[in-house]
């Protein structure tokens, strides 16, 4: 012990959800449910754009709003107007990922909840935001999306019972929920079977997404509770929180400046890394009236100027960390950039220091 820590972290554990992305844990047995449907998952996938091979990577992240228009879309196809609580009948309260581990390793369900509240945003989703409101005999989980992604009910009638499902884990055999209120424009006929899935009173159309159960069960103790656990994942978690880079150009930035120098860096790359498709990356970074070939050439210019400002690198150096093969290819850029060579840009660097 006296060496150091006993413990390290080459890098983090998991990779996080830009603003417009969620966790691809929320697909988990859609390919079963759609074949017992007698449907084609894939083709379902495909049709919105979304890796079918995402639904074997719980870790890795799609676009959220392509995912609530495939719910959509299978409401339609299906005839099923419940089929976001059909999906999540096939799912348990892991698909909120680390988050649902530090919950469970907390002491009481009042800590567990505000860790759910504080860290979903985080690592799951950055749409959602959730409130914890605490009454004198009433205590409800509340939550929102921040963004227009359309009609979103399905995915609240699934986000709704995963919720729940979190709950109940953590509350045990004694919690029960007081009723449950959605956006939801809800069918008259679903009533009696949603009540039943939730295991309460059931609003819909209602302002807010809410849960309501007794405000005593806050202090119900958690069996599952591990302080060693808690402190560890919750300390790294509020580590991503403090350093979080959530915009799709930042995290596009920071793909560029680890990739330029393997050659590999490509737009393709960057959407992979990022649990995302190409087309979907083109269109975020155009809302924000970049292309990524702009992100590619500006850190080009920025990486080139330091690197020459550097008198222990050679311009075939210079060129192979920017991902050029030859340095002739990367001295006509850099003329092109700068109207300078690389070699007169060095010079006037020189020149100007011994000034």
């Amino acid at each position: 012990m006296s060496d150091g820590y006993f413990f390290s972290l080459d890098g983090p554990l998991d990779t996080m959800p830009v603003e417009r992305q969620v966790r691809a844990g929320n697909l988990t047995g859609f390919g079963d449910l759609v074949r017992n449907l007698g449907g084609d998952p894939r083709r379902l996938l495909e049709r919105h754009d979304i890796d079918p091979r995402a639904m074997r990577d719980p870790d890795c992240f799609v676009d959220s709003r392509a995912v609530v228009e495939l719910f959509e879309d299978c409401s339609h196809v299906f005839k099923d107007s419940l089929f976001g609580l059909r999906l999540a009948q096939f799912q348990d309260p892991d698909v909120f990922g680390s988050v649902a581990t530090l919950c469970r390793s907390a002491s009481s369900l009042r800590e567990a909840l505000q860790c759910f509240v504080t860290y979903i945003p985080v690592a799951h989703c950055p749409l959602v935001t959730l409130q914890l409101e605490e009454g004198r005999e009433i205590a409800e989980l509340r939550w929102q999306v921040h963004t227009d992604l359309g009609q979103t009910d399905q995915a609240q009638y699934k986000g709704a019972l995963m919720n729940l499902k979190l709950l109940r884990q953590l509350g045990g055999p004694a919690f029960r929920p007081s009723y449950v209120n959605l956006t939801v424009d809800v069918r008259q006929k679903d009533l009696a079977e949603v009540e039943n899935r939730f295991g309460c009173r059931f609003r819909g159309r209602a302002p807010s997404n809410v849960i309501a159960f007794a405000s005593a069960s806050l202090d119900h103790p958690l069996t599952s509770a591990n302080r060693l656990l808690f402190r560890l994942l919750g300390g790294y978690l509020e580590r991503v929180r403090a350093a979080s880079r959530r915009s799709v150009v930042e995290r596009v930035e920071d793909y560029v400046r680890g990739a330029l120098s393997s050659g590999t860096c490509s737009i393709e790359q960057c959407a992979k890394k990022l649990g995302s498709s190409v087309r979907t990356l083109q269109a975020s970074l155009s809302q924000k009236g970049l292309r990524f070939s702009d992100i590619l050439e500006r850190h080009r210019i920025e990486l080139a100027k330091a690197y020459l400002e550097r008198g222990d690198m050679s311009l075939d150096d210079v060129a192979a960390m920017l991902g050029y093969s030859e340095q002739s290819s990367f001295g006509r850029a850099f003329k092109r950039w700068t109207g300078l060579t690389p070699q007169r840009y060095r010079r006037q660097i020189d020149l100007r220091e011994a000034a």
